[in-house]
Parts: structure tokens; C-alpha cells; sequence
């Protein structure tokens, strides 16, 4: 009946915007600078509801208009935003003739889609945007588009080896994070049962990237749970707007290698496509993550008192080191993407696409390294795009058979060797057991598996719509995911079959234009999940805006919902459970089952165009968390046993668990609420048209309770910042680049600061020393070694490049110019210095002069 009822208000507003007869305009739109035809430039009849988008050929034209005088605007993502041409207009149709758009320099014209689902100006966008732009893009002699979040303000960027990089937002980084969305042409960009980012798995090819587009602070209102902390939107090229074929090839230091192509073709009005394909290797800097373990075959069970012998308490074994197992630092990837679009009408499109990619390289978790060994991740996708309407299905699966932990299967193979197995006997059996045990016969095999194997899909749909009505802009949408996680019990509770996990969300934005500048944004999201069930999740703001200023006030909330991992885990035998059911101890004490985690956020910013060459972007914010999802902790603690998890005895839930519970079970829990604070500068100059200036800094505090005991993580009875609570995030960092882009030459030098800061997750950590908690600075602490905080350094990169001519340009960059010694994040190597070069031929479309 809902579902009736929201088809027929669309319906409704759609007949609304219908335009009766009468006069008109129409024109061409083309690249100011190629003179190219440009696709998909909105043009909107200022302060009216009605408007069109340009066809293939660029041609618009809007009808129905009564004599009189009005204001055509026209924008394109890429292109500066044009000033309203005033035309007068009767009973014929008007003809504008061909206009070009420029693209865009000073980052004020640019036009985005991610703050409010739908092209708006950037210094309109009621968010902190960050954008990096094709240009960007081309000019950087790497592989590895993800080097250019370091240039970011706001982020907190991370390299964890030539191959690996990341980033977080305003805190609460972990290893394993997955709050921070990422999407490429609006379709999830994350793994199905973790929900982390696919990184390395991505099938995106440098060459196709359009644009990036990273906001800052909560999107959950209209783009779901884990827009937690921000989103990273990847947009791809319009084969209409970028036809031709490209082939790069680049080299550098570490082995790497890698061999890049992309051809666009248009082959007629109605149809266009596009193929990019990627293959890169390499080999990551030496560094041996140390597993520290328990020699189990000094290890004993407790034995209970008798009325002649005293009790006997139960020996842990001891702790021994070793390097980790058949480690592997080579990484190598094969991925690509092929997408055919093609047009219903000059306004409408279908568009199909493909995307693969089967990678191994080194993964960093909050319990060591994990070996990733040929993981496939594949989807196809089909959407519908027009001015109105935009909807969407798609299928994503993930495949891997060979993928293990290195710390556990490292554990499992010394603990056959100390018991005095054979090496060939000790390795195969070291990817599923454990020995208990001082001798081969004198002992107990445990499950205690390695090997992670996923065999999981997701299916998603959408469905949205916008219009203008006057001063009133709405856009409103439906989404839909299925979740089928499978993993043959290596890693989920899954015994039975796939994990199936249905959501539904309905999202709304409305915007609300008032006198003296000023704009009124509401938007809102419900959703409703199988398994945390029903959050409402709102937003709202005020917004000035005048040539090209911007000052916004805006409140947000979003969640983080636990993953089907945090739900549903059974890892090394059943060491790690996941609590989507919660669990009960042996005194009756009741672990709840996880919710989801909320931020609720105020936000104030101004971005503008200060002088013709001078921008701003600046915004000051506070959070408020709550219900924080733990690393993993044992909740088996106080002498307290494990009874059940949900209604289902324990040793029903893990074969072989006596009747009296399991002594040690790690899972997740919710706790806390932290207050964090902060803000963000970025600064823009051009010195010329080819020569600018960019100085970004951040600062980051935070404020946590240390008398509620809620905010105790770990339930050892003390609220502590480093273990309860870890913010992991320096309180300082900062950029400065000098970038040139001529017609021949390019490049640039770039140098960042990160303020030292101390990291814990899981059994990870790099900190300073701190005698309350026993940390020491390079010195084994638990189960890792410590080599002191991240951060804590100043590193210089330098880029230059020459376009040889319009097909062929050779480019070369040094990351780490001076080679400082620099560790980025736990479970990772220092990085040292990265040579690159690259040379790109570029070849026009078919048929083209």
C-alpha cells in the first residue's frame, strides 16, 4: 500500500512540472576548449520548474514558455558553472546558438553530486566536499589513484605499503574499518561480509576515473548505514565524452609494473561503449609482523582439589616469537570494466556494465596480517539515467578459496613443530588445526582454522526522483539490499547455508530557496534491517549562498550498523563468535546483542571564491557518539563462563564445549559515548593560470567521561583513553603543494605533516610508552611489538611530466623524496622511498580529425 501511494504522489508531481504550449530556446553545447559536443549539461529556466539536459550531439531545447523574460542556466559536472543568460522570449523559439563551457580551475565553478544526490555548484552543496578532477587524475605518474587522498583536507590518509592505501574521518580509525562508505557510479564499492572497502579489489581503472568526490562528516540520510564518518564517490567517464583509446604503462622500484588501457567508442546517436582492463604487480617493502604465542605444549588444564591434593591452577605455555609463516609480499592484480550505453531518447539512458578483479596481496586486520590468495570480486550492473528519474540494479559476488590469517596459521603450524611434528605434517594441518599437547601422542588437535573462503552475493535496486517546483527542490528515493554471505564456515556462523539478510530504505531531501540567498535543506531516512531493525535517520541545514560564497549550518546523524561478520563471526574454531543473538554467562549476567552505532553531528562552513583567484573551504564541527562497536574482547572474564549464545547452549554452538560453558569467547559488545571535535581548513591561490598554491590543515580533539563506566571497553572496571575508547587520529596535520599544469609541462611538490598519535587496535598497537598501561616503545606488548607511535613525520613528494605532443605524454614521480622514516599503520612496514614513471599514448575516436 505504501509502495501504491509513493508511485502515485511521484506520478502526481511529475504532471505537476508538465508545461503547456507556447515559445522557447535551444542551442548546442560543446567544450569551450575542443569544441566538442558535450552530453548531459543541465539547462534549467531559472526560477521555474522547468528545464532539459542536452542530448548526444549537445543540442537542448525547451518549449512551452509564455512570452516573457527569463534567465537560462546551464551546468555539467567538470565545467564551470555559466553566469544565467537573459532572454526574451514570445512566440517563437529563441536560438542561443552553440555555447561553450570551460572547464573548471579554481575549484568554486565546479559541479557535484554527492552532498544532496543530484549536480548542484560546489560552493552551493550544503557539506564539506573534497574533489579530485580528471585532470588530477592524469597527471599522476602512478598506478595508485589513491595517493591523491593524501592532498585531502580533513582525512586522515594512510599507506600501508606500495600497493595498499586508505583513509578515515574525524577518528576512531581501526584496522578493520568500515565506516567510511565508498561507492563507484553509485553502486557500493565494499565487501559483502565485512562491509569493508574493496581497496585493492576495486575493478576501476586510473584512466576511466571522471572524478572523485570525498565528503566529509555523516551521509547516512541519504545514503544509508555506513555513511558513518563520510562517503568516497568514484565517478567514471562518459564514453560519449571521452571517446578514443589510451594505453599507459608504468615502472618503478619494488618490482612494480603495471599495464593500463581504456577505448571509448561512440557508434552512432543511440549507442556508445566503453573496455578498461588493468594488470599490476609488484613486491612490498621486507617487514615481518612477529607472532608472539603461547607454546602450548608447556600448556595444562586446571585441576580441581581433592581431599588429598591441592588444586593445580591451568598453565598458558610460553610466550614464544617467530616470524610469520610462507609469508608472501608479492601482490599482483588483473582487473577491468566494459559498460554500453545506450540512449532511449536525446535525454534518457540505459547503461550496462561489467567489472572483475582477482588480486593477492597483504591485508592488515586487528589480529595481524591476512595472505589474500587470487580474491575475485565481480558485478554487474544496469541503470537508468534521466534529468527526473534515476534507477538502478545490480549483483555483486566475491570469491576466494585460498585466503588465510598468517598469525593463526603461523600459531597452528608452531604448535605442531614444538610437539615435534614433521615440517610437511605441521604445514598442511596448520591451515585448520591447533595441537594441544607436549608430544605427537601425548595431546589434542583443536579447530582452530586459518583459511578464510567466501562464496558471498548482494543484490541491490533503487529507485529515485527529483524535480524543481519554483523555489522548491525534491529529490526522493527507495533502495533495497539483499545480503547472501557464505563463507562454508571458515569464517561466519553459515553451517546451514547461506547468511540472507534483507534491508529497505526510503530517503528524502527537500530544499527550500528563500529570500537574501538563503536555502532551507530537511532530509530524512528510514530503514528497516532484518536483524537491528527499524533507525530514522535525519538531517537538516540553512544554507547562504552568493557569487560564489557559501556559509552553512547544517546538522546531521548517521549510523554505523554492525556487519555480518560483527553478527554472525566464527572464527579459529569458534575463538570468535559474532553477537547478532548476544550471550549468557554462567552467573546469568546477559551480553546483549549489538545495535547499531549512532553519531549525531553540528556542523558550521564557508567555502568561497574569496578574490577570482583565491578559494576557501572551512568548516567546524562536533560529534556526538554513542553505542560504539568494541575491537573484540572476552567476555568469558571473573572466573565467568560462556553458557549460551542467544537460546542455543554453547555446546551445541562449538562442538566439543563442556556442559559448563566455554572459558574463552571473544566478541563484540556495545559501549560508550564519546564527544569529538574539530575543524578543517583548505586554501586555494592561483598564481597564475597554470601555477597554484594549496595549504591544507586539520585539528582533531575529543572529550570522553572517565567516570562511566560505560565507556569501559574492555570491563576491566577503568575507563582508559588508549584501550576503551581509541581515537587514533593525530590532533594536528597538514599539506602544502605547489602545482603547475601548462600545455607542455606538469608537476608538482607536495608535503605533508602528521602529528605523532598512539594507535591500538585489537592485538595491535603503536603508542608512545605509558607506564600505567606497561606500554614500552620498541618492546613487545601482548601479542605485537611496539615500535612507537604513527605519524610523527614531515615527507616530501615530487611529480614532474611533458605532453610530447597530443598523443603522447611521459611523466615520473618520487614519493618520499628524502626517505624519512615513516610508519603510516599497525600491521605495516615503514615506508621508504617510491620511484615511478609512466608513459601514456592517447589516441583520438575512430573517424575523428
Amino acid at each position: 500500500m505504501a509502495s501504491r501511494l509513493l508511485l502515485l504522489f511521484l506520478l502526481i508531481v511529475q504532471a505537476l512540472g508538465a508545461a503547456a504550449q507556447g515559445g522557447g530556446v535551444r542551442g548546442r553545447v560543446t567544450d569551450a576548449t575542443s569544441k566538442e559536443a558535450l552530453p548531459g549539461v543541465s539547462v534549467l529556466i531559472a526560477g521555474t520548474t522547468t528545464g532539459t539536459s542536452s542530448g548526444n550531439a549537445g543540442e537542448f531545447s525547451i518549449t512551452g514558455l509564455k512570452p516573457g523574460t527569463y534567465k537560462v542556466v546551464l551546468s555539467s559536472i567538470g565545467y564551470e558553472a555559466m553566469p544565467a543568460r537573459t532572454v526574451e522570449i514570445g512566440s517563437d523559439v529563441v536560438d542561443l546558438g552553440t555555447i561553450g563551457l570551460a572547464q573548471t580551475t579554481v575549484m568554486a565553478g565546479e559541479v557535484v553530486v554527492s552532498a544532496s544526490r543530484r549536480p548542484e555548484k560546489l560552493t552551493e552543496a550544503p557539506a564539506t566536499i573534497d574533489l579530485i578532477t580528471a585532470k588530477q587524475i592524469d597527471e599522476l605518474p602512478s598506478f595508485n589513484v589513491g595517493e591523491l587522498l593524501a592532498r585531502q583536507k580533513g582525512v586522515d590518509y594512510i599507506r600501508t605499503g606500495v600497493l595498499g592505501t586508505g583513509i578515515n574521518v574525524r577518528g576512531f580509525n581501526s584496522a578493520f574499518n568500515p565506516k567510511n562508505l565508498q561507492m563507484n557510479d553509485a553502486r557500493l564499492s565494499t565487501l559483502i561480509a565485512t562491509g569493508l572497502p574493496l581497496g585493492p579489489l576495486t575493478s576501476v581503472v586510473k584512466e576511466d576515473i571522471e572524478r572523485i568526490e570525498v565528503v566529509l562528516g555523516p551521509s547516512a540520510a541519504l545514503y544509508g548505514p555506513n555513511a558513518h564518518n563520510g562517503l568516497v564517490n568514484t565517478i567514471s567517464k562518459d564514453p560519449r565524452r571521452s571517446a578514443g583509446t589510451t594505453v599507459a604503462l608504468g615502472l618503478g622500484n619494488q618490482s612494480v609494473f603495471s599495464g593500463r588501457f581504456r577505448h571509448a567508442q561512440v557508434i552512432n546517436s543511440k549507442l556508445a561503449f566503453k573496455v578498461t582492463g588493468e594488470y599490476t604487480r609488484g613486491v612490498d617493502f621486507p617487514y615481518v609482523d612477529t607472532v608472539y604465542y603461547n607454546n602450548t605444549a608447556f600448556a595444562s588444564p586446571a585441576v580441581p582439589a581433592t581431599p588429598t591434593t591441592p588444586a593445580i591452577p591451568a598453565k598458558t605455555g610460553q610466550f614464544h616469537a617467530a616470524p610469520e609463516i610462507d609469508l608472501d609480499r608479492t601482490f599482483k592484480s588483473l582487473h577491468g570494466e566494459a559498460a554500453l550505453y545506450y540512449s532511449l531518447t536525446d535525454k534518457a539512458d540505459i547503461i550496462l556494465s561489467y567489472g572483475g578483479n582477482q588480486s593477492s596481496f597483504l591485508a592488515q586486520t586487528n589480529a595481524g596480517r591476512n595472505q589474500i590468495k587470487d580474491w575475485s570480486v565481480q558485478y554487474l550492473h544496469a541503470r537508468y539515467v534521466s534529468p527526473r528519474w534515476f534507477a538502478q540494479v545490480y549483483n555483486t559476488w566475491s570469491k576466494t578459496a585460498d585466503t588465510y590469517a598468517i598469525n593463526q596459521r603461523t600459531q597452528n603450524y608452531l604448535s605442531f613443530k614444538d610437539a615435534g611434528f614433521g615440517e610437511d605434517e605441521a604445514r598442511s594441518r596448520s591451515f585448520t588445526e591447533q595441537w594441544f599437547g607436549k608430544t605427537t601422542t601425548a595431546g589434542v588437535a583443536l579447530q582452530r582454522g586459518a583459511v578464510f573462503k567466501d562464496a558471498s552475493r548482494r543484490v541491490n535496486g533503487e529507485v529515485q526522483y527529483n524535480n524543481t517546483f519554483g523555489i522548491f527542490n525534491l529529490v526522493v528515493g527507495t533502495q533495497y539490499q539483499r545480503d547472501m554471505a557464505f563463507s562454508e564456515h571458515t569464517y561466519l556462523f553459515d553451517r546451514d547455508g547461506d547468511i540472507v539478510i534483507n534491508q529497505i530504505g526510503l530517503y528524502t531531501q527537500g530544499e527550500l530557496t528563500l529570500p537574501s540567498h538563503f536555502k532551507l535543506i530537511a532530509a530524512a531516512r528510514a530503514d528497516q534491517h532484518d536483524r537491528y531493525g527499524f533507525n530514522f535517520i535525519p538531517k537538516g541545514g540553512v544554507v547562504w549562498s552568493l557569487n560564489d560564497q557559501n556559509l552553512r549550518l547544517t546538522y546531521g546523524q548517521g549510523i554505523a550498523a554492525p556487519t555480518i561478520l560483527n553478527l554472525d563471526g566464527y572464527l579459529f574454531g569458534g575463538l570468535l563468535l559474532g553477537n547478532g543473538q548476544g550471550f549468557t554467562l554462567s552467573d546469568g549476567t546477559v551480553i546483549d546483542k549489538l545495535k547499531v552505532e549512532t553519531i549525531k553531528t553540528v556542523e558550521i562552513g564557508y567555502k568561497g571564491k574569496v578574490t577570482p583567484k583565491f578559494f576557501i573551504d572551512a568548516n567546524a564541527y562536533y560529534n556526538r557518539s554513542q553505542n560504539f562497536l568494541s575491537p573484540s574482547i572476552n567476555i568469558a572474564t571473573n572466573g565467568r563462563k560462556v553458557v549460551k549464545r542467544g537460546d542455543t547452549p554453547m555446546s551445541q554452538v562449538i562442538p566439543g564445549t563442556p556442559e559448563t560453558g566455554a572459558a574463552t569467547v571473544l566478541t563484540y559488545v556495545n559501549f560508550g559515548q564519546v564527544d569529538t571535535y574539530g575543524a578543517d581548513f583548505g586554501f586555494s591561490y592561483f598564481l597564475s593560470s597554470s601555477l597554484s598554491l594549496a595549504l591544507n590543515y586539520s585539528w582533531f580533539g575529543f572529550k570522553l567521561d572517565h567516570d562511566d563506566l560505560k565507556n569501559d571497553g574492555n570491563k576491566d572496571g577503568k575507563v582508559q583513553d588508549e584501550i576503551d575508547l581509541p581515537i587514533n587520529t593525530p590532533k594536528h596535520k597538514g599539506s602544502l603543494a605547489l602545482n603547475y599544469s601548462g600545455k607542455k609541462f606538469f608537476g608538482s611538490i607536495f608535503t605533508r605533516y602528521v602529528q605523532a598519535y598512539d594507535f591500538y587496535s585489537g592485538i595491535n598497537v603503536a603508542a608512545a610508552a605509558n607506564p600505567t598501561l606497561g606500554v614500552k616503545e620498541n618492546a613487545r606488548y601482548g601479542r605485537t611489538w611496539n615500535y612507537g607511535p604513527l605519524g610523527g613525520f614531515t615527507t616530501v613528494d615530487l611529480s614532474a611530466g611533458y605532453r610530447v605532443n597530443s598523443y603522447l605524454t611521459a611523466s615520473a614521480q618520487v614519493v618520499n623524496l628524502f626517505d624519512t622514516k615513516m610508519r603510516e599503520f599497525v600491521a605495516s612496514p615503514f615506508i621508504g622511498r617510491l620511484y615511478s614513471a609512466e608513459l601514456k599514448v592517447m589516441l583520438p575516436a575512430l573517424g575523428s580529425k
